[in-house]
């Protein structure tokens, strides 16, 4: 293996093996506390833009399947971890990781200290970073200097969404499904359930969706801040008190957000599969697969038509808002799973009934 640096901001160096593209990279430097489900982690848009470090220590044991994908393309900037497989053992595996994110042009770095990187983004929280090529010589404060002057992207939806809307046939409930950087792992849900799906691009309108006359409106996942598509947050507004809506992750933000409350960025971040979340309507808790940098801020949601139903046992920042007067919820985590527990897939189940109720509440008014 050639030899890869990654450089951080404030001015840590880690040396490393190279894997994956020779290329280098420059990204936001996050971490995921999830032990299993690196295939799903690597190709959820949700992380497009992003360095992600895996903290569990061997990454790639399993290799790399056509069934565990989460995007056909990948938005990921870079990979970190700690040990590399290079021989993968499992029935499915049809690459290597290594091989995978050659293909797919990501660089990787292993064999460097992932606890302490992992450290230090817990106390300065997340890092501008750089995965130099492989077997690249750099000078380090330039680097640096050059790496503190770059600005992250900030079109990372419109980078993962997609530009045409499709249909995912069923002959249940019509559902439209806005993709922010849709896992697929949503549609798999609504397509259980026999929902008869519509697929449409981030920037499709309010009036554009109700022409399609759904009985729901799901709001999928997505990279970045919610505040940097402001059209997003006044076609949601159109759509709330006309239809059903279920968001999860973005689309829990993008609710939140146009209904009058404010959103912040995390220190750090909650990626992982072991996140705990009290359901504050049953008094259940649930463990919870999650990927966000953003959350809503608890106080602002004091003065909306919103309430909280569900909050991170962690940290108590809020993971669940319902709407007073129509029929809307939203959860920050990711029912879905896919990595992760399932204990949350009965969202969906709750999506269905609600647009049950209200096609029996339009039918008796008619």
């Amino acid at each position: 293996m050639k030899t890869r640096y990654l450089i951080l901001e404030d001015g840590t160096v880690f040396k490393g093996n190279a894997f994956g593209s020779e290329e280098g990279t420059i990204g936001e430097v996050i971490f995921t506390t999830a032990m299993t489900g690196y295939q799903e982690s690597i190709s959820d848009p949700s992380n497009c833009g992003q360095i992600l470090t895996f903290t569990y220590p061997m990454v790639g044991n399993y290799g790399v399947n056509p069934d565990d994908f989460e995007a056909i393309q990948i938005g990921l900037s870079g990979v970190i971890v700690r040990e590399l497989a290079e021989q993968p053992s499992n029935f499915r595996s049809t690459s290597t990781l290594s091989e995978f994110l050659e293909a797919k042009n990501v660089p990787g770095i292993e064999g460097i200290d992932t606890r302490k990187l992992t450290r230090i983004i817990r106390k300065h929280g997340s890092l501008k970073g750089r995965l130099t090529k492989a077997g690249e010589e750099v000078n380090v404060d330039e680097a640096i200097e050059t790496l503190k002057a770059t600005e992250i992207a900030k079109n990372v939806v419109e980078q993962v969404s997609i530009t045409r809307p499709y249909p995912s046939p069923g002959r249940g409930k019509r559902v439209v499904l806005v993709d922010f950087g849709m896992k697929h792992g949503i549609l798999r849900e609504l397509n259980k359930r026999d929902c008869d799906i519509i697929v449409v691009p981030y920037n499709t309108s309010a009036k554009d969706i109700l022409g399609m006359v759904p009985d729901g409106v799901m709001l999928s996942n997505g990279p970045g801040d919610p505040t940097d598509i402001p059209e997003v947050v006044e076609m949601v507004k159109g759509i709330i008190g006309k239809v059903p809506i279920f968001g999860v992750c973005l689309g829990h933000q993008l609710i939140s957000l146009a209904s009058g409350a404010k959103s912040f960025k995390l220190k750090f971040g909650h990626r992982g599969g072991n996140h705990p979340v009290k359901d504050l309507t049953t008094g259940r808790t649930e463990l919870t697969s999650q990927n966000h940098g953003y959350a809503i801020d608890a106080d602002s949601i004091a003065n909306t038509d919103l309430e909280i139903t569900h909050i991170a046992l962690n940290d108590g920042t809020v993971e669940g808002v319902r709407h007073k007067k129509f029929p809307v919820f939203c959860v920050q985590f990711h029912p879905e799973g896919s990595s992760g527990p399932e204990d949350s897939t009965h969202l969906f189940d709750q999506f269905i009934e609600l647009m049950m109720l209200e096609s029996k509440k339009e039918n008796s008014h008619a």
